[in-house]
Formats: structure tokens, sequence, C-alpha cells
């Protein structure tokens, strides 16, 4: 996928951005398809992740609430052999994906590696809380991150000087503008990284132009009209249900969320839909203006060398201060680093919070 190719996609299919996010952007689709919960679904107690269960973790389902008064699910994920308090990570995304997929697959291994962790989903998506469904705000669901450091940080097994981050696609950028005003936050780790503020309002490498733009915001204001006369939102087209002749990464993306690899019915990538006015609050909110303000604490992008997302790291990796670390992971892909153990250096993710979060 090349940066020409991007920007035709944007060109072609801004319109459709409106309705499904930037990580779900549908080709040829007309359909508006209808949200899958009207209310939020009842927490399931039986283990349905898109990974295996590991022998040497316990896991808990658990619920805290936000700032705003939401109530978010979670799974945290303990090691069976544990001694004293112990540092603790939070750990959300993909964006439009739920706990049960990569975020879960992440937090278990860490808790592998001896960490206490926290996949949550934000609000209004999964198993938590939040009306209409299917919604994502910068505000909010930065906001979900420091709910779920609030969470960990009462917990009994958790020592709360010692808590990181990890966000996963368009939570990396989410989790980096948390630990930017949350300074309780002591390293953040941002894999295959989305700025979902800079792609929505300017398109896949900034290709969107002043009339697009114009355009766009015109089409999402009117929508309120609709939606209120409705009662209720309007919903975009069914995400990556492909017709074919989309691009490699939206390929790559359905072979993530629309098959058994990494399917789940909760998560809006999974052919779901997100309202059609859900880049409203994303178009004019810059999600990395702060990302100075981490420093002194230390912050490692992920990201995988033929990703068509690599930019975001990369432009996030300027600008952040020191200290701070670009990994690149060689012949990856985007979707890669959602869920491949061969690919995914849990090892460098292990030792990089073992020296951060060190007493």
């Amino acid at each position: 996928m090349t940066r020409s190719d991007t920007r035709h996609l944007a060109r072609r299919d801004l319109m459709k951005l409106t309705g499904v996010g930037a990580v779900a952007l549908t080709a040829g689709i007309a359909a508006p398809a209808k949200a899958q919960f009207k209310d939020p679904p009842t927490m399931t107690a039986e283990w349905d992740k898109t990974f295996p269960q590991s022998p040497n973790v316990d896991h808990e389902k658990v619920t805290f609430r936000n700032r705003y008064g939401l109530t978010l699910a979670g799974d945290l994920y303990l090691p069976k052999t544990r001694k004293g308090p112990l540092a603790a990570l939070v750990v959300s995304g993909p964006f439009g994906a739920v706990k049960e997929q990569s975020s879960g697959l992440y937090a278990q291994n860490m808790a592998e590696r001896g960490f206490a962790t926290l996949a949550f989903d934000p609000s209004f998506t999964g198993e938590s809380g939040g009306e209409p469904r299917n919604l994502a705000s910068p505000d909010i669901n930065t906001e979900d991150f420091s709910a779920a450091v609030d969470f960990l940080g009462l917990h009994p097994s958790v020592d709360r000087e010692r808590i990181g981050m990890i966000g996963i696609c368009g939570w990396g950028g989410m989790a980096l503008n948390a630990a930017a005003v949350d300074k309780r936050v002591k390293a953040v780790v941002a894999v295959t990284m989305y700025d979902m503020t800079r792609v929505m309002s300017r398109g896949y490498n900034d290709s969107v132009t002043p009339e697009q733009r114009t355009q766009t915001l015109e089409q999402l204001s009117r929508q309120r009209w609709e939606d209120m006369k409705n009662g209720a939102p309007a919903y975009g087209p069914a995400s990556l249900v492909l017709k074919g002749g989309e691009p490699q990464f939206m390929t790559d993306y359905a072979d993530y969320y629309m098959t058994p690899r990494g399917y789940h019915p909760r998560a809006v990538n999974s052919g779901n839909a997100w309202t059609q006015t859900n880049p409203l609050s994303f178009m004019n909110m810059p999600l990395l203006t702060y990302i100075q303000e981490i420093a002194p604490r230390p912050i490692l992008l992920i990201h995988g060398e033929k990703a068509h997302s690599l930019y975001f790291s990369e432009t996030a990796y300027a600008a952040a201060a020191e200290p701070k670390e670009l990994m690149i992971i060689p012949g990856a892909s985007h979707v890669d680093l959602y869920d491949r153990l061969d690919v995914i250096p849990f090892d460098r993710l292990g030792d990089f919070f073992g020296q951060a979060l060190s007493q």
C-alpha cells in the first residue's frame, strides 16, 4: 500500500469515513447497518476470547466507573504466582475492537510476565455502558484510560506507584493523550498506532482538502437534525464487509475481524457499525498536542515496517521528548501486531515496563 494509494482512498472514501470510522472504512456499501446493541449487553461469565486462556494467569471480570459516570467492563489478569504488590498495566484497543480480542491477548501475555493487567472496553462499546452504542470520543475515551488507572490503583494486588499503559491502534493515540495528562502513569506504549483525530479530520496521509473537510462537516451537521427527528442515531455501513478491489490494508483488517482469527460479535469492526456522526468530536481536537509533556516518563512506539499507518508513529516519535523509542518490526503489517505471537515483541514490552516500573 503506497502513500499515493492511501491518498486516493482518502479522496474516494472520505464520506464513508463519517459513518464507520477511519479504521473500518468500507468500499461500495450503500445500505446502513443497525447497531448490534441498543442497550449495554450483560457481561458474559464464560471465556469468549479470541485467544486461549493461559493456565499461568488468574482471570476475573470487573467493572468500574469513569469520571462521567459510565460503567466500564474489563478483564483483570493476575499472575498465578505472585508476591507483594505488582506493577500494573492498563490495556485497550484497537479502535472498533473489544477486550476479547487484541487488548486481552496483550494483557494476558503481560500478566504471564508478572504484571497485573486490565484490558477494558471503552465507553459505548463492548460490555461497557453508555448510550448510544458504538460511539467514540477523544475526550471520554481518554478518560476511560484514567478510570482504569483509578481501578488498578485501589486494587490490593497493585502498587499504585507503578502503573503503565498500552494502547493498540486507535487507542495508541488515546493512551499517549491520557499519559500526557495523567501523571500517575509512569510509562506508555503505543502499538501500531493511529492518531484518530488526525485521520478523521485530514484523511490518510493528510490528503483531505479544505473543500472535502467542509463537505464532510456539512453532512455531519445536517445528520444531527435527522437523528433528532428520528429519536435515534443513524448508523453507517457494516464494517469490513468487502466487495473486492479494496486496498491491501482493508483486506488485512477483514482477515482479522471477519474470520475466526479475530471475529467477535461485540466488536464494531466485526460487521457492526459506528454512528454516522461518530467523527464529529474528532474533527478539531488534536490528540497529541501535549505529547512532549509525557517526559520524563518513557514512551515506546512499536510499528510494522510495512504498515500503511507507520507515519503516525513516526510523527508522534518526532514530536515526543526523550526518553523515547521507536521500534520498527521488519516485514510486519499493521494488523500483524494485533495477534501474531511470532511478531509482537512481548519480551521487549516486558523489559521496557520492567525497567520503567521498577521501584
